[in-house]
């Protein structure tokens, strides 16, 4: 008996890693716009989980190359002295790097890039000879097996099916008054963590955690005075770059109004349909 159930738990966690490994192929760089408090970062992290690809964050990139003293790192952090914006050439060339590390070969969700429309335009020039496998070739072993490579040097025999790396683009629109709502109604408790929202998730009494009792709090970054900047600089900076994926038809916009798994369950729609798209064009071309 014991045998057996051993035997059945080894089948069961045999298909779950066949279906996590199926999952997380081909995914491809996805690129999340929205202004602040629209979900992005809610939703970036279900895509990581389920798919099994990072989070490429700038403001991670950044910080991480600046306490790193890396060449960019220092070109970065005196620009930054200075009072001033770091360069598009100084973020493409910090995204660039992190691009080439091995965990993005599956794909990616950028965050916070493009941020401009030149950030965009570098983006895609970046991608033009980059394919993502969509399958292991016959007989190989996944390890040996290449799945972020050049379209100008092609490696395996047994010729995998590939797909082109243009980013899915989405968008998260998200009415003013309610991104106002969702930011300034924010509150944490300072002990436990745990997150409300006086207009959509309170607590059950007034500005007190349910948890510990602890009075809650509000961050610095989510009182009007603050938001109302960020989210004209957003609209400033990011539309442009709406429109410029919006110009060669590939800006998706969905309603982020919507509660938050019905968001989710959309994203992900557009992914698997991207992903079955790809991979009959990609057969068609075989």
């Amino acid at each position: 008996m014991a045998l057996r159930e051993a035997a059945g738990n080894t089948v069961r966690e045999t298909l779950a890693n066949s279906m996590a490994q199926e999952t997380s192929r081909d995914i491809g760089p996805v690129v999340l716009l929205g202004p602040p408090g629209a979900g992005k970062g809610t939703q970036a992290k279900r895509i990581m989980d389920r798919y099994q690809v990072p989070q490429v964050s700038t403001g991670d990139l950044l910080r991480q190359n600046i306490a790193q003293g890396t060449e960019v790192g220092c070109a970065v952090k005196a620009v930054m002295a200075r009072g001033e914006l770091a360069s598009d050439d100084l973020v493409c060339e910090m995204v660039r790097q992190r691009l080439r590390q091995p965990d993005c070969e599956q794909g990616y969700v950028l965050d916070g890039f493009p941020r401009t429309e030149a950030q965009a335009e570098w983006l895609d020039a970046f991608l033009e000879n980059t394919v993502f496998e969509n399958s292991h070739p016959e007989n190989s072993h996944p390890e040996q097996s290449h799945r972020f490579s050049s379209k100008e040097n092609p490696s395996s025999k047994s010729h995998p099916r590939v797909t082109r790396a243009w980013p899915i683009v989405i968008r998260l629109d998200v009415d003013y008054n309610q991104l106002l709502l969702r930011i300034t109604g924010r509150r944490s408790c300072p002990t436990c963590g745990r997150i409300y929202n006086v207009h959509f998730q309170p607590p059950a009494f007034d500005e007190v955690c349910d948890v510990d009792g602890s009075k809650l709090v509000t961050r610095n970054d989510d009182r009007l005075e603050v938001i109302q900047p960020r989210i004209t600089a957003y609209q400033e900076q990011t539309g442009p770059v709406a429109d410029y994926y919006q110009r060669s038809g590939r800006l998706i916009a969905i309603n982020g109004d919507q509660p938050m798994d019905v968001v989710t369950e959309e994203i992900f729609r557009i992914l698997e349909g991207h992903r079955t798209e790809n991979s009959v064009i990609e057969d068609q071309r075989a």
